[in-house]
């Protein structure tokens, strides 16, 4: 089903599709190919909101796609052989998410849909939010018989510029207040350190013995007496992007009737807590939004690779196309 959600200011209507198979029933915006609502047997399982207002001016990218880059870039600066360029600043003096109106705040074509499935398409001219390059980005959504929400991406360049697209939804799988009593599973065994910006220290540190280390499964929430730690890093999965979808991290409710896996190409996977949400208006089916009341599961390539020698490589050559698939798996 493909109806209206909204206009923008400049007249550019917004669209939503409805994506249904199964036990599984997705909302698509053309606004940030955005995954506004995403059930399991009827329960949401993402925060997101009902109307277009609330992603224009209180949304912290729920359900995007957000890019050109990914997570935080340092100071915005990019060098590519020898030509530097500057990059928009929309996060304390870096750059976040792809500039303050990076893809996922842009309006996508919609190129084609079913029943289950629907094929998004956005332009990125030279220049925008600094970035060198015209880019032509498919992501496509598809709800698959074995009850999972399967995310592909691919992009295409005409000069060499750094692409790393990743899927922003903050999940929640049994509707609860947080997921602070949701147990997480991460294959991992290091993580990258952060500064006071966020931005990785350039250390890859073992998660063994320290708060990062969710090779076994535990609960988001912290023990009394343990070190107090807000989750915004990186574990690494592998060096280099894989070629077929590997195991990546599993998601469970806190009464355990639910489970999400996460499987993926990406090296990557960004830990968001959300411990800082505190969002003005009502989401979903008039719920309100506080600190931890999502998490979010962000496949990538590690962030600000464009200025780490010995992380996994951002930069897309014009011969060359960039691709992503990543599966949200439900039982």
């Amino acid at each position: 089903m493909r109806q209206d959600f909204g206009t923008l200011a400049d007249g550019t209507p917004v669209e939503e599709i409805t994506l249904k198979k199964g036990a599984l029933e997705a909302s698509v915006l053309t606004l940030g190919a955005i995954i506004r609502d995403l059930k399991v047997d009827g329960q949401s399982v993402v925060l997101g909101f009902d109307d277009l207002e609330s992603y224009l001016e209180h949304s912290p990218y729920f359900g995007a796609i957000v890019g050109r880059c990914a997570n935080r870039i340092a100071g915005g600066r990019l060098t590519i052989g020898e030509t530097r360029h500057q990059l928009d600043l929309n996060d304390r003096g870096n750059h976040l998410h792809g500039g303050s109106t990076g893809f996922a705040r842009r309006v996508w074509q919609v190129e084609q849909h079913d029943k289950a499935s629907v094929l998004l398409k956005l332009v990125s001219d030279d220049g925008d939010m600094g970035y060198p390059g015209r880019v032509e980005t498919l992501v496509r959504y598809t709800l698959t018989g074995s009850g999972a929400l399967r995310v592909k991406i691919s992009a295409k360049t005409d000069t060499t510029t750094p692409v790393n697209l990743t899927q922003h939804s903050y999940f929640n799988l049994d509707g609860s207040d947080t997921i602070l009593d949701h147990t997480l599973e991460i294959a991992a065994d290091s993580y990258l350190p952060v500064d006071d910006y966020l931005l990785p220290t350039g250390e890859i540190r073992k998660v063994e013995w320290t708060p990062f280390d969710f090779q076994d499964g535990r609960r988001l929430r912290r023990k009394v007496g343990e070190e107090a730690v807000v989750y915004d890093h990186n574990f690494c999965l592998s060096e280099t992007p894989r070629s077929q979808v590997e195991f990546a991290a599993a998601l469970e409710s806190g009464d355990g009737e639910r489970r999400m896996e996460v499987w993926t190409t990406e090296p990557g996977l960004q830990l968001f807590d959300a411990a800082n949400l505190n969002v003005e208006v009502p989401g979903l089916s008039g719920k309100r939004y506080g600190a931890h009341a999502g998490v979010c599961l962000e496949t990538q390539l590690w962030p600000d690779g464009v200025n780490r020698a010995g992380f996994p490589n951002v930069l897309l050559q014009p011969d060359e196309t960039y691709n992503q698939v990543t599966e949200f798996r439900f039982s």
